[in-house]
């Protein structure tokens, strides 16, 4: 995929979801306090944090979108990766607060002291869960069409203000029947849904930014298709590297060793530039070509 077709779909998923996201966090807010809902209030900040961390996502991928330059010559693709570990980090605070305020309620026994729900925060709930969802489901095929980790922890997100929404739904409906400690007891399962995608976007960021190799299923359809080009005899050798949202390839091939140079370099650009154009997500292949006879096989 060409870098300004990623930008033009990232960028674009980013507004409309800041957009969506900023009118969802004010929507329950004032149902929220109109409603006397505090888990709804505590997944009003919930919302409100999606709209932060998807400007922080919407930089990171303008930045990653960036072609390499003299101290970036390989790209500079983990800057999405940066983005996603923010995200995380600002997801696991908010998660903290929301969980300290439950808490907090709990052990005072504040909860006592909250009027009853009104309809108004049982009807943002249920438009909240639906909202949410919808926008995971925008936001996650567009992350898989351009293969953007950022992008698909900022999905993931979304998911997990859905779940925490019917949280808040739950708090609300049990606060309405006469049981308020509900409401706050919805926070603290607000505040594990947070946490958990939290943790879950930090480790998947990290481990591309660590030199993790692909998937072995990407990896055993490399090395068919490499197997499969005129010239090669065997594979010796394939290690790939996940390089923010790319990979990169490095394939050890072995030639007949009779073959003039140019010959086997011939080979060598085959393979280079077949898995670059049948592989969209691989952003660079190193080849090294091996000498090789037909009784090695059974030497």
């Amino acid at each position: 995929m060409q870098t300004s077709e990623f930008e033009k779909i990232a960028v674009k998923t980013s507004v409309i979801t800041i957009i969506v996201n900023a009118i969802l966090s004010v929507f329950k807010l004032l149902a929220g306090i109109f409603g006397a809902s505090m888990a709804l209030i505590s997944d009003a900040v919930h919302s409100a944090s999606d709209v932060f961390s998807t400007i922080i996502v919407l930089l990171g991928v303008k930045i990653s979108s960036k072609q390499a330059d003299k101290k970036h010559p390989f790209g500079h693709e983990r800057f999405e990766c940066v983005a996603a570990i923010i995200l995380a980090v600002v997801l696991f605070a908010t998660g903290v607060g929301i969980g300290y305020s439950g808490v907090e309620n709990i052990v005072t026994g504040a909860y006592n002291s909250f009027e009853k729900p009104q309809v108004i925060a049982l009807v943002a709930a249920a438009v909240s869960i639906v909202v949410k969802e919808l926008m995971f489901w925008y936001t996650i095929v567009a992350a898989k069409k351009i293969n953007s980790s950022a992008l698909k922890a900022d999905a993931w997100h979304h998911r997990s203000d859905a779940l925490s929404s019917v949280g808040s739904l739950v708090g609300v409906v049990g606060a309405m029947c006469g049981v308020p400690v509900l409401d706050s007891v919805a926070c603290l399962v607000i505040c594990a849904m947070i946490l958990i995608a939290a943790v879950r976007i930090f480790i998947d960021a990290v481990k591309k930014m660590t030199d993790e190799s692909c998937d072995e299923k990407t990896e055993n359809e490399i090395r068919e298709f490499v197997k499969a080009c005129e010239g090669v005899e065997r594979v010796d050798e394939l290690m790939t590297r996940l390089f923010g949202n790319r990979i990169y390839v490095i394939i050890e091939i072995a030639c007949k060793r009779d073959l003039p140079l140019y010959k086997a370099h011939e080979i060598a650009e085959t393979v280079h530039a077949g898995v670059e154009s049948s592989f969209p997500s691989v952003k660079h292949v190193t080849v090294h070509v091996n000498p090789y006879e037909e009784n090695e096989e059974n030497g």
